[in-house]
């Protein structure tokens, strides 16, 4: 079984490359994140929250990388690096699908567009790509 430590490092780093190209290739908008600390915590407008809102992100990530050790071994071979991608990915759409539909819609409600959607999709996929990969390579 990967380590606690492994998810750590991988959902950070997964966090680092998900938000990096968000930034590269997002269309510049506030992240979910900054929207549920404007709807719940602040009085503002999500784009006064971006820092808020990349500390959730941060934590979020973080958090889901550790579930990730925790939970998919139970169904999913993570023990070789291509297991670990394979499962890191199939993780990713569970999150980008929870992310989607619980988060975004239900908690937040809001309806995002079908080109936002597959950056969504996109941006997750990186993260469970690289999760999986850190966890995959048994190194730590």
């Amino acid at each position: 079984m990967a380590s606690i430590l492994a998810g750590l490092v991988g959902g950070l780093l997964a966090t680092v490359v998900m938000t990096a190209l968000m930034m590269t290739i997002g269309d510049d908008s506030p992240p979910p994140t900054a929207a549920f600390w404007s709807k719940y915590v602040g009085d503002d407008p999500p784009a006064e929250y971006m820092m808020q809102g990349m500390v959730l992100h941060f934590l979020y990530g973080t958090v889901a990388g550790i579930v990730f050790v925790l939970v998919v071994p139970l169904v999913l071979s993570v023990s070789t690096l291509t297991a670990g991608i394979i499962a890191g990915l199939a993780y990713a759409i569970v999150l980008f699908v929870v992310a989607a539909v619980f988060w975004m819609r239900l908690v937040l409600g809001m309806e995002p567009e079908l080109q936002q959607v597959v950056g969504f999709l996109a941006f997750h996929l990186a993260y469970g790509l690289v999760l999986g990969g850190v966890v995959g390579l048994n190194v730590l």
